[in-house]
């Protein structure tokens, strides 16, 4: 992987990463939340395998990348495209995993002339969506952290002036008791081995220079995004696990139900890392074909 930064406009910069031959057309991968650029390599793989070139970056607040402080989830399609102009890029397809689900469906709503296709994997829906109880079926520690950013910024801050310290010093080994009651079987089951030591570097990487990319995170979820999602036209994949306890499954049902045209995969046996690890070849062929229409 090549890891360099890039300077925006406004000052500040973007730590990224890409692997793959410089002609071929990008994916963009935008991770969870917290998250870093830190990439899984049999993700690469795969991306690569498939005559594309992986990208990944921290989002503002995430290791090195400087913080936007009240950056709203719009704010990633702008960086996206710095980032497809730096590396010589027209167009892209779009991942986003998780936390990264509302960043990617803010580039197909803003960027259409850029995206090729978009896929969410876990992604979250917005808050105050009609008919969707938005806390419903999370684990308890989500429950806790969101409606703490949704009491405001000074109670989110203590939140996780109390509970990131945890995320930021992890190891694989640890990694499925910090998750505590955010993953059932399914997914405990994948946080072993590689998978579990690639999350762990990852969290460690985000939070390398404090929580506020997390903190961010959590406050853009909970406001405006600033797009109407049923306004997309770019093809969407949508991507959910019934048994996900990070983002309930009723998100991407109503993610599949509101955004026009989106294909859906709503899968009773996932959760949320385990669709990633488990589906992640069949996410990019979809991907793929999907950007065919």
């Amino acid at each position: 992987m090549r890891r360099f930064q890039i300077s925006l406009r406004t000052g500040s910069v973007l730590d990224v990463g890409v692997s793959g031959p410089k002609d071929a057309t990008p994916l963009v991968f935008h991770h969870g939340t917290p998250g870093s650029l830190v990439l899984f390599e049999p993700f690469i793989e795969a991306v690569v395998a498939r005559g594309l070139r992986y990208v990944s970056y921290s989002r503002p607040g995430y290791g090195s990348s400087t913080r936007q402080e009240d950056r709203t989830v719009t704010n990633c399609a702008e960086d996206t495209e710095s980032i497809l102009d730096e590396i010589g890029a027209n167009r892209s397809y779009i991942i986003g995993w998780s936390g990264g689900g509302p960043h990617a469906l803010a580039c197909a709503a803003l960027l259409p002339s850029r995206v090729i296709a978009t896929s969410t994997i876990a992604g979250i829906a917005p808050y105050g969506s009609p008919g969707l109880e938005w806390l419903a079926g999370m684990g308890i520690e989500n429950i806790e952290e969101l409606t703490a950013a949704l009491a405001g910024p000074d109670k989110l801050r203590r939140f996780l002036e109390l509970t990131a310290s945890g995320f930021a010093e992890v190891t694989g080994d640890q990694i499925i008791s910090a998750f505590g009651d955010l993953v059932g079987d399914v997914d405990k089951a994948a946080l072993t081995g590689e998978f579990g030591a690639f999350l762990a570097e990852n969290f460690r990487e985000g939070l390398r220079n404090g929580f506020w990319g997390w903190f961010d995170d959590d406050i853009a979820f909970t406001r405006d995004w600033g797009f109407d999602p049923s306004q997309i036209d770019v093809p969407v994949n949508v991507w959910q696990g019934a048994q996900d306890r990070m983002v309930p499954f009723a998100h991407g049902r109503w993610l599949a139900e509101h955004i026009s045209g989106a294909r859906a995969h709503l899968l009773p046996e996932h959760g949320d890392l385990s669709l990633a690890i488990g589906s992640f070849g069949k996410i990019l062929d979809d991907l793929i074909e999907s950007g065919k229409r």
